[in-house]
């Protein structure tokens, strides 16, 4: 193991957790369904928890046993916080060292600036975690009592608390209706509130939140990428949220009043990235389905349990875009010099999403002979771990269904994990080639 890169090691132990994953639900008494689960079902199933997507070719609550729900909720745990912090947690516990090779490990993991305080940062990350999905399963107990009993009313309460933490988009609500999601309890406004929290508070990032534990109201002392990430998210929020607020106001939709602003709230938040959803979306409109699936490939925030390209990568985009618009030669934010190479892998970052999103989509649709619109929602929900689908998954082949865990994978440990991965041993030239002009625009 000393010989592999952080990258490496991160990538080797998501593929690890999925493999044991498949294994266990391929066991008898992990599925409903007679003698074993198939392999291509377990696989995909491990692959969309561990990379806390959603996107299923099983109905959750039908085709799994309990057994199986409960190694799907410990996968969606361990991708959601990460294989490492969950290792480093019990190496914690058990009163382990926790040497420099691994310090380096944990912060790649979750994205930290630095390895100093990694420690404090990752035993933060999981106490922060375990509380706010308690509170969280503790706010939705009473409603789900009320619709399912005591007893799978606590079990559902638990599931959907850590399900949307983590955004992860798995939901139980198929008893009711298969794969309906969220779509029976549109009007529940506990439910409804307490999700879309999960949701925000999973997707900003661990780094963000001790900020806000540090610093509390004192914005001026925030990180300049907490700062970047609030305002970031807020925009990403309010500004779907009043475009569907108008959009649910038709007929179709039969909407209104408090109704229509808490669909319109969630579905604004839930592409980014958790995979709930309250209302039918092969019902948005093309623009509807346009905003949704660029929510869906900016995603959440780095060191968060959300996945997709990134808030920061975005706003780095834009403030970019910005500066030369502005004739100014750097980028910046709230007086702060954003690094070039920052600017170069946000480019970097938006290339490879946007090729992997359009190749795969490409892919589908010619094999599968699919309208090329919902293979792109589909596709577009894989590589940004979102699980939002317009039905389409449990419909597709062997193939297709190889290429959405392949982007779901890529999603979730990251494009440059596995290009730095690959390369971490290639020869660096540091000489520099002669400068020279292209013009572009």
């Amino acid at each position: 193991m000393k010989k592999l890169s952080s990258f490496q090691i991160i990538i080797l132990g998501f593929l690890s957790v999925i493999l044991v994953g498949a294994l266990l639900l391929m066991l008898p008494f992990a599925s409903r369904e007679p003698g074993c689960a198939r392999f291509e079902d377990a696989l995909f199933t491990a692959t969309s928890a561990t990379c806390v997507t959603g996107l299923v070719t099983q109905d959750t609550a039908t085709y799994w046993t309990l057994f199986g729900q409960i190694v799907i909720i410990i996968l969606i745990q361990i991708g959601g916080l990460g294989v490492v912090s969950i290792t480093a947690a019990f190496a914690m516990l058990s009163g382990k060292k926790i040497g420099l090779m691994q310090r380096s490990t944990m912060a790649d993991s979750i994205s930290a600036p630095q390895m100093g305080g990694i420690v404090r940062l990752t035993s933060f990350a999981i106490r922060i975690t375990l509380a706010v999905e308690l509170i969280g399963c503790l706010l939705m107990l009473p409603s789900f009592i009320g619709e399912f009993g005591a007893a799978k009313g606590i079990w559902y309460s638990v599931f959907h608390s850590i399900s949307a933490f983590c955004n992860a988009g798995f939901d139980l609500m198929g008893t009711r209706e298969k794969f309906s999601s969220m779509t029976l309890l549109s009007t529940n406004i506990p439910i409804n509130a307490v999700l879309m929290l999960l949701i925000i508070i999973g997707g900003i990032g661990f780094l963000t939140w001790d900020d806000i534990r540090v610093h509390r109201h004192h914005l001026k002392k925030y990180r300049t990428q907490s700062k970047v990430i609030l305002i970031t998210s807020a925009v990403l929020i309010f500004l779907p949220a009043i475009y569907y607020y108008f959009e649910f106001g038709g007929e179709k939709w039969g909407l209104s009043g408090g109704d229509r602003v808490l669909a319109a709230l969630f579905q604004a938040v839930t592409p980014r990235t958790a995979g709930f959803n309250t209302v039918d979306l092969s019902m948005l409109s093309g623009t509807g389905m346009i905003i949704m699936m660029t929510l869906m490939l900016i995603g959440g925030s780095p060191g968060s349990t959300a996945g997709g390209m990134k808030t920061t990568t975005a706003a780095v985009l834009v403030g970019s875009a910005v500066s030369v618009f502005r004739k100014k030669n750097e980028t910046a934010f709230f007086g702060r010099r954003i690094d070039d190479n920052t600017v170069k892998n946000a480019a970097a970052i938006l290339l490879m999403y946007l090729a992997i999103f359009l190749s795969g989509a490409a892919f589908i649709s010619s094999f599968e002979g699919i309208p090329i619109r919902e293979c792109l929602f589909e596709t577009g929900s894989a590589i940004g771990t979102v699980g939002l689908s317009l039905g389409l998954t449990p419909t597709l082949g062997t193939a297709s269904h190889i290429v959405l865990m392949i982007m779901m994978f890529l999603g979730r440990v990251g494009g440059l994990t596995v290009i730095y991965a690959a390369m971490t041993n290639k020869h660096t030239n540091v000489s520099r080639l002669p400068l020279d002009s292209v013009t572009v625009g």
